[in-house]
């Protein structure tokens, strides 16, 4: 009988020669080994995670950069000139508080553990402490030698196995995966709601413009609030159309439990069907309350869930 470590590497080679000889033999008669969460939980999970990307890197800071050129926009040739103090009080309070929860929705996605697997952890000692029974197998993951839970796959950036991986997003420098999701989807919701928030006001600026003289609507001459106005509404636009696409995907990707990767790849449902409520409270915590709004809570996933090892 072979040894546990060998039942693991027929599994790699398996995948790759599906079709011919003891490849097909040994997946027809894999079965999958339910572990407890705590196994497939990666020590960094606690502390600071940051993916050193040079794109991903470069990404964020643009990100925020155009959100400083928004804030400045809104403040200093919007608000402040206004001779409405209440519009000016009220307007400011809700952008800035809606910028301030969207950055903090970036960091935590940007800063939280996905959900990456222990690296490294496909070894013999590991193995054969499964105590597999004949039949029963496990996948190991080649690139990060780590043992393979399903649902996870590698990220070439990250360079680890994510679980629940939905994808690798450039302007968050991270996987989007179980343990950060919800801030994601935070994210994605604050940035369109300031965007739509910067066109309202820029609309109702140019009305207010043209009904008064231009050079009282700010403290910039009229060619430079006109430049800045236009730049602020393109900005705004496109940001609020991206970002409201990422939001209504992500939301149809929680409700019908199928991440990104799983939808692209049509790859066949082996876990237990919930139903979209039960979807949403796995994500963002339970039971409904405030918290789900919020980027400095932290969603309960189920730390006694049991995973499965792709075998």
């Amino acid at each position: 009988m072979k040894s546990p470590v060998h039942r693991c590497r027929d599994v790699e080679h398996g995948r790759g020669l599906a079709g011919t000889g003891s490849g097909t033999t040994c997946i027809q008669t894999e079965q999958r080994i339910p572990i407890s969460k705590d196994v497939i939980t990666s020590s960094s999970a606690s502390a600071m995670w940051f993916i050193r990307d040079a794109c991903g890197i470069v990404c964020a800071v643009i990100t925020w950069l155009l959100v400083f050129y928004a804030e400045f926009v809104v403040l200093f040739v919007m608000l402040l000139p206004s001779k409405n103090l209440t519009y000016s009080i009220v307007n400011g309070t809700l952008f800035n508080t809606l910028a301030f929860l969207a950055f903090a929705s970036h960091l935590r996605a940007m800063c939280t553990d996905p959900g990456a697997v222990p690296k490294g952890n496909a070894t013999k000692e590991y193995i054969e402490s499964l105590q597999l029974k004949p039949g029963q197998v496990v996948y190991k993951c080649p690139k990060c030698c780590s043992i393979k839970p399903d649902r996870a796959h590698h990220c070439s950036v990250c360079k680890r196995c994510i679980r629940k991986m939905d994808h690798h997003c450039p302007w968050v420098n991270n996987c989007v995966g179980e343990n950060n999701q919800k801030y994601f989807v935070l994210f994605t919701m604050y940035i369109a709601l300031i965007s739509l928030h910067s066109l309202v006001m820029v609309v109702f600026h140019f009305l207010n413009c043209f009904e008064d003289d231009w050079t009282k609507c700010s403290t910039f001459s009229p060619p430079a609030t006109v430049i800045l106005l236009i730049l602020l509404c393109f900005e705004a636009l496109l940001f609020l159309i991206f970002t409201s696409v990422m939001f209504g995907t992500q939301v149809h990707s929680i409700c019908t439990d199928e991440t990104g990767i799983e939808q692209l790849k049509k790859e066949e449902r082996r876990w237990a069907k919930k139903t979209k409520w039960m979807n949403m409270r796995a994500v963002f915590g339970h039971p409904f309350s405030f918290l789900w709004f919020s980027p400095f809570s932290t969603p309960d996933h189920g730390k006694a869930e049991t995973y499965q090892y792709v075998v």
